[in-house]
Formats: structure tokens, C-alpha cells, sequence
């Protein structure tokens, strides 16, 4: 019973978050009221995406779904001109992306010739959380996925800033279901 009472704490603090909850996310009600950085280090209000749809996407350079960049660049290349963008924050939270944000530009340029937005690396969960990524699987996340499992999540955000839908790592940029909602959303006022 004593090896049960001391592991419960090393597996919630592994697998869970002991950070207290951020003000920030726990009054937040949209993406939009969030600061990032760019991977070239300017600060942006995610506000400035106010009106557009986004695939907010955690990336990283050397893991087994990094050709999902391909696809990311397509499903962006395709959707752009209509109001959507795709946002990138590598992630060191799985310890699969590069240690500096220079390497990931020039990885994801040469590489697989990304275009759309990215961002300066982050951590995804744990107690170095982002905001961002604390308001994404919060309690805005109506399905209740927790936290970010692996690589390549994909949350879809509507145009006023809320979490449509979020899709584990497996499912790729142009999954059907994917494609289907965003067109969906595109398509609303």
C-alpha cells in the first residue's frame, strides 16, 4: 500500500499538471485574447486573426507525423484566399523538435517549404504549459481530450476564436471530416 501512496504523485505529476490554472486561461473565451511569439521572435495578438478560421497545430521536426507538414501546406495553399490559416507552435514538450528556433524555420522551410504562420517553440502541457495551449484543453475543449497526447494535434478554431473541434495526432491535415468542418466554418458569417 505504501508504494501505491508514494507512486500517485509521480504519475500525476508525469502525466497530469500540478500548475495552478493561469488566470489568463481560465478568463479567457477565445483564442483571440491571446500574446504568441513568431518564430522570429515579434510579438503578435492572436487577435489579429479575428474573423478567419484557424488550424492551430503543435509541430515538431523530427517526429514519425512530421510529414504531416506536407499536408498542413496543402490544406493551407487550398483554404488561404478564403480566410483560413494555419498556425505552427513546435512544441519541446516530447522532446522531438529542434533546440532552437532558427533550426525549425530553416528545417520547415528546406524541408517541406511551410509558408504559413509559425510560431516560437512551446510547451504543450505540463507545468510550463502556454496559455494558449491551456485554454485549448481546458474546459473549452467540449470533448474533454485533456491534454496534448503527442505531436501534430490539430485544434480547429472558428472565425469569432472558439474551439470547434480537435483532432488527435493520427488524423491528417486532409482528413475528410477535417476538410468538411473547415469548409464548414469557412462558410458561416
Amino acid at each position: 500500500m505504501k508504494i501505491v501512496a508514494i507512486m500517485i504523485p509521480f504519475l500525476f505529476g508525469l502525466f497530469g499538471s500540478n500548475a495552478p490554472i493561469d488566470p489568463a486561461v481560465k478568463d479567457a473565451n477565445s483564442v483571440h485574447e491571446f500574446e504568441v511569439k513568431t518564430i522570429t521572435g515579434k510579438e503578435v495578438s492572436l487577435s489579429e486573426y479575428k474573423g478567419k478560421v484557424l488550424l492551430i497545430v503543435n509541430t515538431a521536426s523530427k517526429c514519425g507525423y512530421t510529414p504531416q507538414y506536407e499536408g498542413l501546406q496543402a490544406l493551407y495553399e487550398a483554404y488561404q484566399d478564403q480566410g483560413f490559416e494555419v498556425l505552427g507552435f513546435p512544441s519541446g514538450s516530447f522532446k522531438q523538435e529542434l533546440s532552437t528556433d532558427e533550426d525549425i524555420a530553416e528545417f520547415c522551410d528546406t524541408q517541406y517549404s511551410v509558408s504559413f504562420p509559425m510560431f516560437s517553440k512551446v510547451d504543450v502541457r505540463g507545468n510550463e504549459q502556454h496559455p494558449l495551449f491551456g485554454f485549448l484543453t481546458g474546459e473549452h475543449d467540449k470533448e474533454s481530450m485533456g491534454n496534448v497526447k503527442w505531436n501534430f494535434e490539430k485544434f480547429l478554431v472558428s472565425k469569432d476564436g472558439e474551439l470547434v473541434k480537435r483532432y488527435r495526432s493520427r488524423t491528417k491535415p486532409m482528413d475528410k471530416e477535417l476538410v468538411a468542418l473547415l469548409e464548414s466554418e469557412l462558410a458561416k458569417e
